[in-house]
């Protein structure tokens, strides 16, 4: 057995199986390559789902992080730190907002944002107590708890994890007059991704976003964006809802706000809405740790500077225009998305999309499939144009051998 081998049978003797990695075994990664354990290199086209925005071991993040840890790493909240205040005034002002919420993960964000949605609907709406309702889209991918999965409609991030959560009510994505439709009096917020990242990378009808702020504001409903992944440059604006002009009232960040150095999530709203909260009411342990804060102060500052942002619009726009190019002889039969960020549907002939990801990978390059016969490419935005070339010709060649 090799080295890579070994490695991923003991992880399937002792792992429990709720992934189904492709069979690389990474040992080190700079920049948008990673390098396994015999010392093959690969390009990397997802970056962590977008956790790795700033490619793999930036060096400016990995500064932040070591200069942290030589001072302090975790004071939980019981005390203050010297790097809390700061991330909260950054944070808030790239947002735009007033306050922000720190947690660790995407999914524990998700969670304190319906926890600050029901509570910001009993104090300030007027809800009565337990009628609080949230209106979510189909196909939506939240996180994995037990409340968020109640709202999925994927059978396999669902299936088997009941009794599940009322309080949910789910429309399809892109509907507005469907959303018009589900909001009433005990409504406090309507939670949406802005581009349906595992859903195959999907961008809703062009004024639907528009739309869905024009009817919260309406109807004093909370405008919740989970921007977890197309947040924070990977489309080409600092968030998604930029691209048709519009502000909701709670932003939900996570993924690349840690640089892919550490887990940081955040609830970033004014503080009329997350104002709700008193000492004691909402918690987290790691949440805001002075680790997290220092190395997510280095994004911040990255971000404000808007070189990553240009560079996944320029690249973004080549990298769609090249995907066009692929569509002409019907190995592709749609490419969506925005920025650095594109879902690519495989014609089922040629096989499913985990078939296509393992090809690819046996040509050096790492995307991820979901869905059936789509793959979601995702680069650092960090690749070169050169790199990001030669990986669709990889692609390309995968395609062309499969007819």
């Amino acid at each position: 057995m090799t080295a890579s081998e070994r490695s991923i049978a003991a992880a399937e003797a002792h792992s429990a199986h709720n992934y189904h990695p492709l069979p690389v075994v990474v040992a080190s990664a700079d920049g948008a390559w990673m390098t396994d354990v015999e010392g093959n290199r690969y390009l990397d086209l997802l970056a962590g789902y977008s956790a790795l925005n700033f490619g793999h071991g930036n060096r400016r993040l990995i500064d932040a992080a070591k200069a942290q840890l030589e001072r302090v790493t975790l004071t939980s909240r019981a005390f203050h730190h010297d790097r809390f205040a700061d991330f909260c005034t950054e944070l808030a002002a790239l947002c735009g907002k007033e306050m922000v919420l720190p947690m660790n993960t995407g999914a524990e964000a998700i969670e304190t944002a319906v926890k600050t949605a029901r509570k910001w609907g009993y104090r300030v709406k007027g809800v009565p107590d337990g009628q609080a309702k949230i209106v979510v889209a189909d196909n939506n991918f939240h996180g994995r708890t037990t409340t968020i999965v109640s709202f999925s409609t994927d059978p396999e991030a669902r299936a088997d994890y009941g009794p599940y959560t009322p309080g949910f009510e789910i429309v399809p994505y892109g509907d507005l007059a469907a959303l018009e439709a589900a909001v009433d009096e005990h409504t406090v917020a309507v939670l949406i991704e802005p581009i349906q990242g595992e859903a195959g990378v999907l961008v809703p009808p062009a004024g639907y976003l528009p739309g869905v702020r024009e009817l919260t504001r309406a109807r004093n409903v909370l405008f919740i964006a989970d921007e977890i992944q197309s947040g924070l440059g990977r489309t080409g604006r600092t968030f998604a809802c930029e691209h048709e002009d519009v502000v909701p009232d709670v932003y939900v960040l996570g993924k690349a706000l840690g640089g892919g150095v550490v887990p940081v999530s955040a609830v970033v709203a004014d503080r009329d809405v997350l104002g709700v909260f008193q000492p004691g009411e909402h918690g987290s342990t790691f949440g805001g740790n002075p680790l997290a804060c220092a190395v997510a102060l280095e994004v911040i500052a990255m971000l404000r500077t808007g070189e990553y942002q240009r560079r996944a619009a320029e690249l973004g726009e080549h990298l769609h225009r090249e995907l066009a190019l692929l569509t002409g002889d019907g190995a592709i039969s749609a490419v969506r998305g925005r920025g650095l960020w594109a879902g690519v549907d495989i014609d089922p002939a040629l096989g499913t999309g985990r078939e296509v990801s393992e090809r690819l990978m046996a040509r050096r390059v790492l995307v991820k499939d979901t869905h059936g016969s789509t793959i979601r490419i995702a680069p650092p935005l960090v690749i070169s144009k050169e790199d990001l070339d030669w990986g669709l010709e990889q692609l390309r060649a995968v395609l062309d051998a499969t007819r």
